[in-house]
């Protein structure tokens, strides 16, 4: 579908702040103020002060809670947004509602016991947000992610992800025939989206603990419907061309040979008209004689 952004000049602020810049600094801001995330049973929650909280919101983490009270705000952090954090930048500590703090292999082993699909979702996640994309949940568009070129306020999300593995791909209950594909991609069309397929493959990889990640592979693949007005060439600037190639040859159209017929009609004509000027003379010297 391409890139749809919001505003006149969208593009030249959204290239002026970069998007992997914004979450350098907001790594290093969290890790200066030593930042903590209470771990729900489906959420991590973060308190934030207004320079904490302006840098979450330009890099998209989480979502504002709106409260009446005043002072640092509160942040709702998903599963994979937290784990990000904590395990790929490793800005964050992350306290259980025991309230006490949490190992990696605790925080996997909880995550993991959350969702089933968690192991897959956060590859995708994480493949994403490296590659400096902005990821938000898609249940709005039937889909596990949203993918955003930068901060949805700039830009409209440009592509719908769904996330697929290997061995698990009739359990995720999605895909299977045809059908299925062109359910999404005319859901996908009608929001102006592209259709993004992730498929993680692990490789034969036990998942046990966080490292496996490095031996998992992710395989991208877009796919579009085919529209029967579609053409190798362009119809529109094929027809332009035709158009200037005949501004630029203009037809000479050849001369008319003279026909005999033409020419037998004009002497004919010319003797008929000889022919009464000379009786009218004579009728005019034979009326004059006889005055005389």
């Amino acid at each position: 579908m391409g890139t749809r952004w919001k505003w006149k000049g969208a593009k030249e602020k959204a290239l002026a702040d970069p998007m992997s810049q914004i979450v350098c600094q907001l790594q290093s801001c969290l890790l200066q103020s030593n930042s903590q995330v209470l771990l729900t049973s489906s959420c991590g929650l973060l308190e934030a002060d207004d320079q904490q909280s302006e840098l979450l919101d330009r890099a998209c983490f989480g979502y504002r809670i709106i409260t009446a009270e005043k002072g640092n705000r509160l942040f709702t952090l998903s599963m994979e947004e937290t784990f990000y954090l904590f395990y790929i930048l490793k800005c964050i500590k992350v306290i259980g509602e025991d309230k006490c703090e949490k190992s990696c292999e605790e925080l996997w082993s909880f995550m993991n016991s959350c969702s089933e699909n968690f192991t897959n979702l956060f590859k995708a996640y994480s493949h994403l947000r490296m590659k400096n994309w902005v990821v938000k949940p898609g249940n709005l568009y039937g889909a596990d992610f949203v993918a955003y070129r930068h901060h949805p306020s700039l830009v409209h999300s440009e592509y719908a992800v769904l996330v697929l593995s290997d061995g698990q791909v009739e359990s995720n209950g999605r895909l299977l025939v045809w059908s299925d594909f062109e359910g999404a991609l005319r859901v996908t069309g009608g929001v102006a989206k592209t259709l993004l397929i992730l498929y993680i493959n692990k490789s034969g990889t036990e998942v046990t603990s966080p490292s496996c990640f490095e031996n998992f592979l992710v395989e991208e693949r877009t796919i579009t419907r085919w529209s029967p007005e579609q053409c190798r060439e362009d119809q529109t600037s094929l027809k332009k061309s035709l158009d200037a190639d005949k501004r630029g040859h203009k037809k000479v159209r050849p001369k008319k040979k003279p026909s005999v017929k033409n020419n037998l009609g004009l002497i004919i004509t010319g003797g008929l008209v000889c022919s009464l000027l000379i009786s009218n003379c004579f009728l005019l010297a034979r009326l004059w004689r006889s005055k005389l």
